[in-house]
């Protein structure tokens, strides 16, 4: 039986390097690709995506795509020649106008997934959109007998493209292959079996945290047990961007960076550009990758898959990419947050109750 240490995975931080990987293994599949992602952009980077999977379409390999129609940006039409030769475009909960529209509109798939052959899979935090080709990213290229696993899971949220009823417990139950565990999130006030994993993850740790995260709104759960993981005398370290793609979440997050600065996690904040990386590292043993951010939308509200688990050479991988994330952040400035003017601090109060929505 095939184990977790014959798995190869491979971690692509650069956009510019893994998307020509990632089409690269596109154009050698010979039996199927399938792809679930939040975004697949009509511009550059979805249509030159998009022309690869129509020629391996005419190749005869079967080709499904499943997209969150909220985050979309393109449409059937923009998909109209891969549909006419046989390809299967799955547009994820339209947006529709009724009497609970915010409920049911609100609950999107947040998951990135590419399924190749049984053989590769791709998981992470990019999205198929041109824009983000200057982000710092988080993909990683797995090969090995998980494969099937991750085509189950793709094929079962395709089932339930449209559903608002369907049996959670059976669409958060997770996978297990060896050592590792695939988790899934789906919309749910109680479940969230992601957070659950985070949780258990920090109150265990003995040494060091890593997390790096482009969305940091974590409950009070969550920031609690990051404090107390501090407090016990281990090492948190939280990278976020100094600013993200979502200016109104980086006011509201304002408002516990300095709470947690206080309590002894260290927070650091990525300058370049946006950060949209989704990595958790725990005593250089653990991991947890994939889609979820460390957010109460990620957790409440949407589709999320997340692979945990311990592998030596991913784990080297993670601290080199830490440690390069980390040679172009500054330290949280603690004294200019105690400072912030109090129109800030107001509008941080106005948000809070609006945290899950961001």
């Amino acid at each position: 039986m095939t184990d977790a240490k014959e798995l190869k995975i491979k971690l692509f931080s650069d956009p510019l390097v893994f998307f020509p990987a990632l089409l690269n293994d596109v154009k050698n599949a010979t039996r199927f690709i399938y792809l679930e992602v939040y975004r697949f952009r009509n511009d550059p980077m979805g249509i030159r995506m998009r022309d690869n999977l129509i020629d391996k379409c005419r190749q005869g390999v079967k080709i499904k795509i499943l997209i969150d129609s909220w985050g979309a940006a393109s449409n059937n039409q923009f998909f109209k020649e891969l549909i006419d030769l046989g390809g299967e475009v799955t547009f994820f909960k339209k947006i529709r106008l009724s009497w609970d529209a915010f409920t049911k509109n609100h609950r999107r798939d947040h998951r990135k997934i590419f399924v190749i052959d049984d053989e590769i899979t791709w998981v992470g935090s990019a999205n198929i959109a041109s824009y983000a080709l200057n982000w710092r990213e988080s993909m990683f290229r797995i090969q090995g007998a998980i494969t099937p696993l991750f085509k189950e899971i793709l094929l079962d949220n395709i089932k339930i493209y449209n559903k608002y009823f369907y049996d959670k417990i059976a669409y958060t139950r997770k996978q297990v292959f060896d050592t590792f565990q695939i988790i899934r999130d789906v919309p749910s006030l109680t479940l969230q079996p992601i957070q659950r994993k985070f949780l258990k993850m920090i109150r265990s740790a003995k040494s060091e945290i890593f997390l790096e995260t482009p969305y940091f709104l974590p409950g009070s759960n969550l920031r609690k047990a990051l404090a107390e993981a501090s407090q016990r005398g281990v090492k948190v370290n939280v990278i976020i961007p100094r600013n993200s793609d979502l200016h109104i979440l980086d006011i509201l997050s304002g408002k516990y960076l300095g709470e947690l600065v206080e309590d002894g996690v260290n927070i650091f904040q990525y300058l370049p550009q946006n950060l949209h990386a989704k990595i958790f590292l725990v005593d250089r043993r653990f991991f947890m990758i994939g889609s979820a951010n460390f957010d109460y939308r990620s957790f409440r509200y949407q589709h999320e898959i997340c692979l945990f688990g311990e592998h030596r050479s991913l784990n080297r991988q993670l601290l080199a990419h830490f440690n390069e994330t980390l040679k172009y952040t500054q330290p949280f400035n603690y004294l200019s947050w105690q400072k912030r003017p109090y129109m800030q601090r107001f509008f941080e109060s106005v948000l809070v109750p609006f945290r899950h929505l961001f």
